[in-house]
């Protein structure tokens, strides 16, 4: 294997998505992760995201990593991912666990990769936008290996529900990153958008050294104790007691509050032009995304689909809507 040249994709997948809980609950009163469930009828978008990364990354070369619990739903999805390239979490431990644990999976493998993080329960409506974004990054990072390069959204509004990136000096597409702001209030959130600020799609590229240095530089003794656990046995098909063992007493942690922020010197944020960007995190930015989707008549039967989504999001909230009508 040339360790200098390959692209990998990291999706993650682990996620519980708790804020869209009030519309991915079944009748039953269980609640399925969005990233299991389809927009309107058809594929479900964790399916969506590993097609996505295959604008950057070949199929042998893409990793996604999922939660023990979930089992039952990413099975059919993942079929035709190699076994080894699907990495089990025993329990959900924050995003910042979710891309070290399928990180170490591959420096392990091959050194010299260049990593592609992409979150599994987002909606693109332009995906060729993206991907030209996306190889883009992959291009820049030839010239730098040490940079994290994180993918900034044109805003198409302002929005208190998501993140933001400042960008600092310009270096051709590429800007530093003056800082960040969480969630700000909507008067912030239309100060920022009227700066030129970005929103935080929490997708990104790197060189894998690069993104092991960076946690390296929070958490030394998390990379340490989850380098161990990885070397004992493989976080894939079955878990074994170890990796179960380390999972018992992980703490959480958040990759964009503990990671990203202070690290600032060494990120860089790259301009997406619009594309029809979401990351359906809320009941609000799921309806704005289902009025730009076809009607329900042009989507697939969900039946004869192996591949679609646990549940129907335009259906759940169609029903969300008519029970709050009704009362």
């Amino acid at each position: 294997m040339r360790t200098d040249e390959n692209t990998w994709a990291i999706v993650l997948a682990g996620g519980e998505g708790t804020r869209l809980h009030s519309l991915t609950t079944t009748a039953l009163g269980v609640a399925v992760p969005k990233q299991f469930c389809s927009l309107r009828g058809g594929n479900c978008l964790l399916l969506d995201a590993l097609k996505r990364a295959e604008s950057v990354a070949s199929p042998a070369y893409i990793c996604t990593v999922v939660s023990q619990q979930h089992r039952h739903w990413w099975g059919p999805p993942l079929s035709a991912l190699p076994t080894a390239n699907i990495i089990i979490q025993p329990r959900n431990c924050d995003t910042a666990n979710g891309i070290l644990l399928p990180l170490l999976h591959i420096v392990a493998r091959d050194p010299g990769a260049r990593i592609v993080v992409l979150p599994s329960d987002h909606h693109v409506r332009d995906e060729q936008v993206l991907a030209a974004a996306l190889q883009r990054a992959v291009r820049e990072l030839s010239t730098r290996c040490e940079q994290i390069l994180l993918m900034g959204m044109i805003p198409d509004a302002e929005d208190p529900d998501l993140g933001y990136i400042v960008p600092g000096s310009c270096d051709g597409a590429v800007s530093t990153v003056d800082r960040f702001v969480e969630k700000p209030p909507v008067t912030l959130a239309r100060v920022l958008v009227d700066a030129g600020a970005l929103w935080n799609a929490f997708i990104l590229a790197a060189r894998a050294r690069a993104l092991v240095q960076l946690f390296i530089r929070r958490f030394p003794q998390l990379v340490i104790g989850m380098q161990a656990a990885v070397a004992r046995g493989p976080f894939t098909a079955r878990l074994t007691a170890a990796a179960m063992d380390f999972y018992r007493d992980l703490p959480e942690v958040d990759f964009s509050r503990n990671i990203l922020q202070g690290a600032e010197s060494v990120l860089r944020v790259l301009q997406v032009p619009r594309c029809g960007w979401s990351d359906l995190g809320t009941p609000r930015r799921l309806a704005a995304t289902l009025l730009t989707l076809p009607q329900p008549g042009d989507s697939p039967d969900d039946a004869r689909n192996p591949m679609a989504g646990v549940l129907n999001l335009s259906v759940q909230h169609a029903r969300l809507q008519a029970a709050a009508i009704g009362r």
